[in-house]
Parts: structure tokens; C-alpha cells; sequence
């Protein structure tokens, strides 16, 4: 009491002062940085009076002009103590306040602002502006019994880590939203939300922007090839950090090299069964780990709807635990032997109890085609409610489909016809005029399929008519049930199997998880298709428990282990081999070391893994003398910081060294086609097979220069010849190097045509393939471009790969760039708008939502809004970081030296 007493009248004492210096400075920004102190000094002392922190009569000691700004910022009193307090800090206020009064301030402002928890409004801490917000941008009235018990847990006052696990619709997005707004608003700390896929956290950044445009923080996207490396430090206001799981890593290696750590107050962690999936696993895993260590103030939160092994995620991030069995709407589970459908029932001898006979006419030629019922089984859902076929394979999406259509009655085709028309010339627009011929079929229908063989246009465009109900049908492979959110009626598996593999526990509740729309449908459905082989099988299946989450850091599951002791090394977190163990006993490996590694204890494969890194020159060893003892350091060579600083795979990473010193040799920039063989990425090389003589017309079209590219990386024509004429071999050639140039031209035609479906034609490959190596490259690139940054000699490919990365992740005309960097936009939308007059960021900022639904084709009202929203986040974002430059230029040096 008596500390935050000192502390504003010490603050009123500046109000005072300031006057007095404001009336004898010339310097206007010496005037504008006192004017803003003092008034956020009023501003608090006045914020202390409502909150009855301090005695009432201090309210009359405050300038009428300074109670009447505040008054309208109640909700904001917090953020108006910690800007001002920042002020302090940033400026010293040296000609102000004498040294005690500085040192008092600053001591009380800690103690002010050093609770758990600052309440700044009636709704859960946060504002009413809030709960009103949720209502209009997504239609939330109240919250579940269960959101509300979880965001009061004592845990979560207390700062504690919490894991909390609810089957998949069961509504956990919504409580860790306002987990992080209420440490962006009330603790005013950044926040990083890691989300497994770009396409997730792309739908995320989409959906927040609104928020941060209202609620005055930034939302910045962390995916692909985009996202800054170290952050702006904003002084202003505070940043949600959306990111993949790969990006999220290098933002928090950035955040500890900077010493910035501490300004992260919360990190979110989506799908976190995830730390048992292979390689990104491992990154999700070293992430984590070094929050922990590094931060004793930053707070984690995860959640999953597939959670086994909880006791070894809660010791791992010592965390506390909470799930519940809800779901909004009720799901059913199903499964389909021959003609019979039985329920799934725990409590039956064998898992399953009689449902019902399928009750479909099945002509001869119709059993035929379709043997495991699936017309009956969609025509019973579509097309008053939507459907979701999860198939094994690509190809069999795509039969399904087509199969479903030919048989379907002609009236599902009057069933929103006109916006099916439109959906088909969309797809024509996206595909230069051409479009798939299954979807050509399909569509017309309602029906369509998805998966990785559609462009990011393509894909967005069916995802879109699916949520409106345009399409109610769609035949799928299981990375939608992990990815965007497209729940359906009834969701049925077309086999107990991804691809070859039998279907996992984690894999099946993500799929029947899609089933049942809260809001809009009172139940959900799944049913799973099973052959009488598999039956047995299918009984384990559905009784065994979720299968657990075991660390993936071990060298024979992945490459974790090295990247996480070069970063170790690389960014002074541990220093010594008795260092490097001490960390990884506080790692997921560290708790289940005695479950996994049986052979090799902990400080044996740290031993190892240091060996290694030594042999491959990315670490050395260094004796230090201090005190007549020394002592052994690890210190990180220049190649190994490049490696960690650009993620790139330790075993290219000599290779990529060398093929950048060989290019300085004779870089050949007549083209970009020499900067895009560097760019091109090496973990697509193996899946690659040429056509030769695809590869020869290539080779031929290319000018001098540009074949002198092909000799230089040890690809000469005359083997290109050969190989296309069918003749012998005798020199050898690196296969690698072969198949890297060969995917070079693809990247290269696309850049000068900027079309994926006329290339995929020029190559004969699926436009999938095409847009996921174009997508590999983009991203392959930045890290490339991260990695020559920490390379002197390399200073040379800095501007050329920053506008290669730029053109490989947009692949559009110029004039379109602007309008794509805005989460959402892709080419077909940013060509809509573009040609409609909306040509750069500040016109789509400042555009308004109606006029847009009725100026550009299918554009629904509330993606209009979030276009908007959206494009004013990334203005704003853009405007304060030049003010930051600004800010920081005009600052007044600390150390000026003074006269004696």
C-alpha cells in the first residue's frame, strides 16, 4: 500500500516537473517524450483512485485534462501503468527525476505489476469489449461449463503449466483464446500460439486479426518463408506470434540469442500429441525444452484431443492436468460389416452391438460399383446436411467421388446449382482455364474431393463452397482431419487404413472427431467401413486405448538430437558436455530415457552426439585456464551457427557450404535460374524422376549462360542427350545433382509463368506435386538466406535470395504480391480484387466489406470482413515497426559523454 502510495505521488511530483521543464526545452521531442510521461503518470495516479489502491484526495491533485483522457480508458488502466513505465525505462527521464526517485519508481512499478494476474474488466480479467466481440465475430453467447471451470482453475491463477485434453469439437481453441488475451491485455506480454500446419496457422491469423484491430495488439504469422528473425521488440504494443511448429522453434532460438526470452508470456502449444510424431515432434520437443530452461516466467498451456501418457507430458513441463469427456453435440460411432451397421458399445462383449440393415436398393451393376454401400450410406445425410468420406489414398478420394456421381439421382444437381456454376468457373479462373475433369464431374453434384494433389487455389476455393453448404460431399484423405476445421453430419472411413498402414487410435478419433456441428447439427455420426479380414482388428481398434506420446530425440528415430546439441552450443545454454546432459534430463527423452534407450544411458548419447557434431566441424572443443585448472568449453564454429541460425538438415549442410562457395566462383545472374538450383530443396531430390526427353527440350530452351549452370553443378549435356536416346552410360553422374536441376526447371518455369497447372502439364506432373515444391522451395530458401547471413563471404547472396524467397512464396505478377501477403489471399482472390481497383494494402485496409461482397464474385460477408480486418492488421504491423526505427533513431544515447 504504502509502495504504489510513494509510487504516484512520485509520478504527480513528474507531472509538476515536467511542466517546468516543458516551459524552458526548445526540443521538441524532449517536450513530446516528457508530455507522454506525465500524462500517463496522471493517468495512473488516477487509475490507483478507481481501483481505491490509494487515498481518494490524490484524485484532485490531477489536471482536469488528464482525468477527463483517462476516463475514457478505464478498461486500459493496466496497459496505461506498464506504457508509461516503459517510457521510464526506455528514456530514464534524466532532466526529471533525481536518482532515489528513479530507483523508487521503478522498484514500485515492480511491485505494482508484479502479481499473477491484473483484472481489467468483468470477463475472466478481460474487457466486456471482448465478450461482445466473440459474439459478433463468431456467434459465442456463454461458454461451457467446463471452459468456465478450466480458465478459473487455481493452476492457471498461480501461472502454472497446464495441459488439458477434450474429445475433438469439444471447444478447447476457444479457451486458450482467452488465455492469450488475457496476457496479451492484462499481463502485457507477447504470446507464441504453435499450430501444426501453415494452412492452420494461416486460417488462425485470418480469425484473430479482428481481435487485434479492436483489442490493440498485433497479430503477426510465423509460416512458410514468412516471419522476422529476431521479432521487432515493440514498445507500444504487444505481439501474437502465429507459427508452425518449425518457425516457432527459430522464433524462440532468436528470442534467447537476443536475451528476450522473459518477454514471452505465454506459449500455446495446439495438437500436443504431436512431440511423438517423428522429426517435428523432435523440434516441438527441443522448443518446449528450452522455454522451460531458459524462462522461468513464461507460461505453457497444451492441449489435445489424443492424450495417453499424460503422466510423462506433466513431468516433462511440469504441468498440471485437466480434460473432461464433452462434446456439444452427441457423436455416435459406427461400424459397417457387409450390409449390417453395429454401434460401437464398450460395455458388449465384443465392442459392437446390432444397429440396423441398410435399407437401399442395390441394382446388380450398382453392387458392383459400389460393393461397400456407400451410395446408401451419403443419400441417407446429403443434401440437407454434409458429409465427409475419409479415404486412404489420393487416388481413391478421387474414385470415390467420380463413382458416387455416376449413380447419384439428377436432382442433387438443381441443389444449389447456380453457386455450383460459380464454384466451376472459379476453378477454370485458378486453372487458366483448365479444370480437373473429376471435379468438372463432381461438382455439379455437390460432391468433391480433397487432398495434397490440389493447388493452395484450388484447395481454398473447395473449402469455401464446403462451409457454405455448396458442396455437402467430400471424399478426403486423413490430413484434413488434422488440419482446416470442416466438420460434417456423418463422417465415414472407407477402410481401416492410411494408405498401407492400419489405422492408428490418434488417427481414427481425429477423423469421427469432424463428425457433429456445434450450433448447427443436434448430432454427429461416424461409420467405419470394415471387411470381414479386418474385423478382429477393427474390435482392438476401437476398445484399445490412445497410443502414447513417446520423445522422438533419439538418433535412430530422427536427426533431433544433433540440432538440439548444436543449438544448445550455438546459443550459450549450455556450454560443457555436464551442461548439455543437464538439459537433456529435463527433456520428454530425459523422463522416458529409461523406457527408450536401453542400450545407451542419457550422458552416453550426449557423448556421442557431441563426437559427431565435432567430426563434421560444426562444434570444437576449447580449454579454458582460470584459477591453475581448465576447463573444457564446446564453442560453435561459423558453419555450425549457419546450420541452427537456417534449419538447415545437418547432413546437407556441408554440402549446401560448398555448392555457395562454388557459385561465388561464377555466379550467373543473367536469369535467376543459377539462384534457383541453390534454392532448390534437397529432401525432394530422392522422390524425383526425370523425363528425358522433357529434360533435353529444357536443356535446349536455356540460353548459353544459363547451360554453363548445368556444367558448373556437374550436369553436362551430353549425359541429358544420352539418357533422353536411350543410349549407354559409361561416366557416371551424381544422380542427386541430376534430379536437383531437373527440379530447378520446374521452379523456373513457374517463376516466368507464374501458373501451376500449365507447368504440371509442360512436366507431366500432378499440379500437387508442382505447388508442393514450390511451397518446399520457398521456405527451402529463406532458411538458405538465414544461413548465408551468418557467413561473411556469403554477403553477396543476402539481396538476391531476399527477392528470390519473396517470388518463390507469392509465384504471381508483381502487382499481386502486396494483396497476397494478406493472410487468406490467394492469386484467384488477389486477382478478383486487383482487377476490381483494391491494388494495394492500404486500399484493402481501408476497404469496406459490403462494397466488397457486392464488387467481387463469391466473396461471402464474413470473409469480406476478416479480408479487411486482416489486410489493417498487417498496415498497422508494417507502420509500427517504421515507427519503432523512428523512435529508435531519435532516442537519446545513455552514454553521451560530459564535459568535466
Amino acid at each position: 500500500m504504502l509502495q504504489v502510495d510513494q509510487f504516484a505521488l512520485t509520478l504527480i511530483y513528474a507531472v509538476q516537473k515536467s511542466r517546468k521543464c516543458l516551459n524552458n526545452s526548445e526540443d521538441i521531442q524532449y517536450k513530446k517524450r516528457f508530455s507522454s510521461i506525465a500524462m500517463h503518470a496522471a493517468a495512473f495516479t488516477y487509475s490507483c483512485q478507481m481501483h481505491q489502491v490509494v487515498p481518494n484526495s490524490l484524485k484532485s491533485r490531477i489536471p482536469p485534462s488528464c482525468t477527463s483522457y483517462f476516463s475514457c480508458h478505464r478498461a486500459q488502466s493496466v496497459t496505461i501503468i506498464i506504457k508509461m513505465i516503459d517510457y521510464i525505462k526506455t528514456w530514464g527521464a534524466p532532466h526529471l527525476l533525481g536518482a532515489g526517485q528513479r530507483l523508487l519508481l521503478q522498484e514500485a512499478a515492480g511491485k505494482a505489476i508484479g502479481s499473477s494476474s491484473v483484472d481489467i474488466g468483468p470477463f475472466y480479467g478481460l474487457p466486456s469489449k471482448v465478450k461482445d466481440l466473440l459474439r459478433q465475430l463468431r456467434g459465442i453467447e456463454t461458454l461451457y461449463e467446463w471452459q468456465h471451470n478450466c480458465l478459473t482453475l487455481e493452476c492457471l491463477q498461480q501461472r502454472k503449466n497446464l495441459i488439458y485434453s477434450l474429445p475433438t469439437s469439444g471447444g478447447k481453441t476457444l479457451v486458450a483464446e482467452i488465455l492469450i488475451l488475457q496476457e496479451l491485455l492484462c499481463m502485457q506480454k507477447d504470446v507464441l500460439m504453435i499450430l501444426p500446419y501453415v494452412a492452420i496457422v494461416q486460417e488462425k491469423v485470418w480469425g484473430l486479426s479482428s481481435f487485434g484491430i479492436e483489442l490493440g495488439f498485433l497479430v503477426e504469422e510465423y509460416a512458410g518463408s514468412k516471419g522476422r528473425f529476431p521479432p521487432i521488440k515493440r514498445r507500444c504494443k504487444k505481439s501474437l506470434y502465429i507459427a508452425t511448429i518449425e518457425k516457432g522453434h527459430m522464433l524462440v532460438n532468436s528470442l534467447i540469442e537476443t536475451d528476450r526470452i522473459g518477454d514471452l508470456g505465454l506459449v500455446v502449444v495446439d495438437e500436443l500429441h504431436m512431440l511423438g510424431e517423428g522429426s517435428r515432434g523432435a523440434t516441438l520437443e527441443m522448443t518446449l525444452a528450452k522455454i522451460l530452461y531458459t524462462s522461468k516466467s513464461t507460461h505453457i498451456v497444451g492441449m489435445s484431443a489424443t492424450l495417453n501418457n499424460v503422466g510423462d507430458l506433466q513431468k516433462f513441463l511440469r504441468a498440471e492436468y485437466y480434460t473432461k469427456n464433452f462434446r456439444p453435440v452427441e457423436l455416435k460411432e459406427y461400424i459397417k460389416i457387409r450390409d449390417t451397421i453395429y454401434e460401437v458399445d464398450s460395455k458388449a462383449e465384443n465392442g459392437f452391438t446390432f444397429s440396423r440393415l441398410l435399407n437401399f436398393k442395390y441394382s446388380s451393376n450398382l453392387k458392383k460399383a459400389d460393393p461397400d454401400h456407400i451410395i446408401a450410406l451419403v443419400t441417407e445425410v446429403i443434401p440437407k446436411y454434409s458429409c465427409l468420406i475419409f479415404c486412404p489414398t489420393k487416388k481413391n478420394c478421387e474414385n470415390v467421388a467420380s463413382m458416387v456421381c455416376k449413380y447419384l439421382n439428377k436432382e442433387f444437381r438443381s441443389h444449389r446449382e447456380k453457386e455450383k456454376e460459380d464454384l466451376i468457373k472459379d476453378l477454370k479462373n485458378i486453372g487458366n482455364g483448365s479444370i480437373c475433369p473429376v471435379l468438372k464431374q463432381t461438382i455439379p453434384f455437390g460432391v468433391a474431393y480433397h487432398h495434397s494433389g490440389l493447388t493452395n487455389d484450388e484447395r481454398k476455393s473447395i473449402e469455401e463452397a464446403y462451409s457454405r453448404g455448396v458442396l455437402c460431399l467430400l471424399a478426403c484423405t486423413a490430413t484434413l482431419a488434422a488440419g482446416v476445421n470442416l466438420p460434417a453430419r456423418r463422417v465415414i472411413l472407407r477402410a481401416p487404413y492410411v494408405a498401407t498402414d492400419f489405422l492408428k487410435k490418434n488417427q481414427y478419433k481425429q477423423m469421427i472427431g469432424r463428425a457433429g456441428r456445434a450450433g448447427i447439427d443436434n448430432a454427429g455420426e461416424s461409420i467405419l467401413i470394415v471387411q470381414e479380414k479386418d474385423k478382429h482388428l477393427v474390435q482392438d481398434l476401437v476398445t484399445s486405448p490412445l497410443e502414447n506420446c513417446y520423445s522422438n530425440l533419439l538418433p535412430e528415430f530422427t536427426k533431433g538430437m544433433q540440432n538440439l546439441l548444436l543449438s544448445l552450443v550455438g546459443l550459450k545454454i549450455a556450454v560443457t558436455q555436464e551442461e548439455v546432459y543437464d538439459f537433456l534430463c529435463h527433456t520428454l527423452l530425459g523422463v522416458q530415457q529409461q523406457l527408450l534407450s536401453k542400450e545407451k544411458s542419457l550422458s552416453e548419447l550426449v557423448k556421442d552426439g557431441l563426437e559427431s557434431l565435432i567430426e563434421k566441424g560444426l562444434l570444437r572443443v576449447k580449454t579454458v585456464e582460470k584459477d591453475q585448472n581448465s576447463k573444457i568449453t564446446l564453442v560453435i564454429t561459423r558453419l555450425g551457427k549457419a546450420a541452427y541460425k537456417g534449419s538447415i538438415d545437418l547432413s546437407y549442410c556441408n554440402l549446401l557450404y560448398k555448392e555457395l562457395k562454388k557459385g561465388l566462383e561464377g555466379l550467373v545472374l543473367e536469369s535467376s535460374f543459377h539462384l534457383l538450383y541453390l534454392a532448390t530443396p534437397y529432401d525432394m531430390v530422392s522422390n524425383c524422376s526425370p523425363d528425358w526427353m522433357i529434360y533435353l527440350r529444357q536443356f535446349n530452351q536455356l540460353s548459353a549462360a544459363e547451360q554453363t549452370v548445368a556444367d558448373m553443378v556437374g550436369v553436362p549435356e551430353s549425359f541429358i542427350a544420352k539418357k533422353a536416346s536411350g543410349q549407354a552410360i559409361r561416366k557416371s553422374v551424381d544422380s542427386a545433382s541430376v534430379n536437383r536441376l531437373y527440379l530447378t526447371f520446374i521452379l523456373y518455369n513457374l517463376l516466368k509463368e507464374t501458373n501451376i497447372w500449365s507447368v504440371s502439364e509442360k512436366f507431366n506432373l500432378s499440379r500437387g506435386y508442382v505447388q508442393n515444391l514450390l511451397n518446399s522451395a520457398a521456405s527451402f530458401a529463406s532458411c538458405v538466406l538465414h544461413f548465408c547471413e551468418e557467413l561473411e563471404e556469403f554477403w553477396v547472396y543476402k539481396a538476391l535470395l531476399t527477392e528470390l524467397t519473396k517470388h518463390l512464396t507469392y509465384c504471381v505478377k508483381t502487382e499481386l504480391i502486396p494483396l497476397m501477403e494478406v493472410a487468406g489471399v490467394l492469386e484467384a482472390r488477389a486477382n478478383q480484387l486487383y482487377n476490381a481497383g483494391y491494388k494495394t494494402l492500404a486500399h484493402l485496409a481501408n476497404a469496406n466489406p459490403e462494397t466488397l461482397v457486392k464488387t467481387i464474385e463469391h466473396l461471402s460477408r464474413r470473409q469480406a470482413k476478416q479480408i479487411v480486418s486482416s489486410a489493417k492488421m498487417l498496415l498497422t504491423e508494417k507502420a509500427e515497426a517504421l515507427q519503432e526505427e523512428v523512435e529508435l533513431l531519435l532516442k537519446v544515447p545513455t552514454d553521451i559523454p560530459e564535459t568535466s
